[in-house]
């Protein structure tokens, strides 16, 4: 899927980030170092695309931890696919973003 896609290298970490538990858009930038200005409008694309879904956590759980709700990112069945392809395409891409454990497809 990635070669036929031309999914980028970046686009790639962001679905290994995501995938490995990285939820939000902060912690994607701190575990995979890249700026805000280059993951947040590849995450718009990668849900435009529908390989990512987002959704608004709760008001409630941000007020009691005192800070603006986050939106949390998941992959899609079409993101695991791509992931998968993806990892052929970028051997280095699990060491540059390791995986606690590999998830059931």
């Amino acid at each position: 899927m990635a070669a036929e896609t031309g999914l980028s290298h970046t686009a790639a970490m962001i679905l290994q980030a995501i995938s490995s538990g990285c939820g939000y858009g902060f912690s994607l930038m701190e575990l995979t170092g890249l700026p805000s200005g280059t993951v947040y409008p590849a995450m718009r694309r990668l849900e435009r695309d529908g390989l990512i879904r987002s959704q608004w956590e709760k008001q409630a759980i941000a007020d009691a931890q005192q800070r603006p709700p986050r939106k949390y990112y998941r992959l899609t069945a079409a993101g695991r696919a791509t992931l998968m392809a993806s990892r052929k395409r970028y051997p280095l891409l699990a060491r540059l973003v390791p995986q606690p454990e590999e998830e059931s497809v």
